[in-house]
């Protein structure tokens, strides 16, 4: 149980008060549906990312840095260490008011850090569950702001479907399935209004002015984190909602780029993580800070992900593969890369392990310390000899060395050599193909390959999901400070 552990923690944290001074700062910085070529250091030709640039000109790429196809199985894996499917075993993403989410049960990355002193913060998109039990501030984190799940997930008439400057859609009868929903939330018309979430209090209902400035209000509110924490060690998750759809860069940001307004938001993003880096170099945090900067997953037919191929929601690379960089000068050496198999399973374990911390103990994870990789250690390889690639519950692919083989049709292909996947090499390599069969018919005492396996552990669940502003405008009780409220 959770509680023991905590109170079996009381005398560690105590003795990692007093060594607090000398643990790295953490913050990662992970954004939605960014395509893999979509800033500068992994290619870009239409998007100005200055700040981006100068962080991989400082930094290090991963360039095979692996993630989920969609939302809420990538940010599982990002604070959970294990692949999506053993914590969260749902088909799709998480929607509004769902029974169901991350169980409480499980160690988050902030629930561990700060058994060892760290204070810590989400700031952005959290998409792990809505109801109470799910909530950041139940998972570890001492602060959030944020709106809990997509920026789409909201109504038409307020601008979650479509973009600035676009026709608000007509209203639609809510009803069908896909409205009403299941466990897993509600969807379509029938999603309630878009809240902003400050802790636990609802602060603001996101329309069309909210959804513009929500980038630039999330930055203010990591670098006010920073200032407010630079003195002691601190884990900053900082997920925004851009540049998923509905599309919506700030009025400072729109028009400005030649490229239409996703090159404006994908630039206002990168303004933003200047503004995080600038605040470190100012208060002398670079060589004691790690910062992380990804995507969720794959970008969308509006993003590019050359050479990649494929978009969000597939497992081709363009699904899963993310643009990766690592900074944190003295630390990770300047302008170099590695292209050994990382991803969101590693963050955790990476993180633990330079804080000083313990992973949890009887509980299986999927991921492994990266930082000698990181670091640039002479040596360092992949903890990875095997990467399953899973959409929702179902096995497709699977991936040894530099070999990945799509199980449905039985192409193979030679990644060192074709990133695209444009050559299926089956034929000439049957050995391979074999061997590759092999290995994903191991997991099917573990994770299992389609369904929910032995190796799947519970969902997260309440009895009565309530959305946290209903479509009256009223706020959730517990959720608003004082008599209850419309917004």
């Amino acid at each position: 149980m959770k509680l023991t552990r905590i109170l079996c923690c009381c005398a560690a944290l105590l003795a990692a008060l007093a060594g607090a001074a000398e643990r790295p700062n953490f913050i990662v910085i992970n954004i939605d549906d960014m395509g893999y070529a979509d800033i500068g250091p992994f290619g870009s030709k239409l998007n100005r990312t200055p700040h981006l640039d100068r962080m991989a000109s400082e930094g290090r790429k991963l360039t095979c840095f692996y993630a989920a196809p969609v939302c809420s199985p990538s940010r599982t894996a990002l604070m959970t260490g294990c692949y999506p499917k053993r914590v969260l075993p749902i088909p799709g993403v998480l929607f509004p008011a769902g029974a169901v989410g991350v169980n409480p049960e499980e160690f988050t990355v902030a629930e561990l850090l700060k058994e060892v002193g760290y204070t810590t913060a989400c700031i952005g998109k959290w998409h792990l569950g809505d109801q109470p039990p799910f909530l950041p501030t139940r998972q570890g984190f001492d602060y959030y702001l944020g709106i809990p799940y997509s920026n789409d997930m909201g109504t038409a008439a307020e601008g979650s479907k479509s973009d600035l400057g676009a026709p608000i859609p007509a209203p639609k009868k809510k009803s069908g399935k896909g409205d009403a929903g299941d466990e897993h939330g509600l969807r379509g018309a029938g999603q309630p209004p878009l809240p902003l979430l400050e802790n636990e209090r609802v602060i603001a209902r996101v329309k069309q002015d909210e959804q513009q400035g929500i980038v630039e209000r999330y930055t203010k509110a990591a670098v006010k984190f920073i200032r407010a924490n630079k003195d002691k060690p601190f884990f900053l998750y900082l997920p925004h909602n851009a540049v998923h759809f509905p599309i919506y860069p700030g009025k400072k940001w729109a028009g400005k780029s030649p490229n239409g307004i996703y090159s404006d938001w994908v630039e206002e993003v990168d303004w933003s993580v200047g503004r995080v880096l600038d605040t470190l170099r100012e208060l002398k945090l670079g060589g004691k800070t790690l910062v992380l900067f990804t995507s969720d997953n794959g970008g969308t037919a509006r993003a590019v992900n050359a050479p990649l191929r494929g978009f969000k929601g597939s497992t081709w690379e363009g699904g899963m593969r993310e643009p990766t960089l690592a900074w944190w000068p003295g630390k990770v050496p300047a302008g170099t890369s590695t292209d050994a198999v990382t991803g969101m399973i590693d963050v955790l374990p990476t993180l633990v392990k330079l804080a000083g911390g313990k992973l949890p103990a009887g509980r299986k994870l999927d991921g492994g310390d990266i930082w000698p990789l990181l670091a640039g250690q002479p040596g360092a390889w992949s903890p990875h000899d095997t990467f399953y690639y899973y959409r929702g519950l179902k096995l497709e692919a699977v991936r040894s060395g530099q070999w990945k083989l799509h199980l449905a049709k039985g192409e193979l292909y030679n990644l060192a050599d074709d990133i695209g996947e444009s050559k299926n090499v089956a034929a000439a390599n049957e050995v391979m193909v074999k061997k590759l069969r092999a290995v994903a018919d191991a997991m099917k005492d573990d994770l299992g390959l389609d369904g929910v396996g032995p190796g799947c552990r519970p969902l997260g669940r309440v009895s009565d999901p309530k959305p946290l502003i209903g479509h009256d405008g009223s706020v959730r009780e517990g959720f608003v400070e004082g008599a209850r409220k419309k917004l």
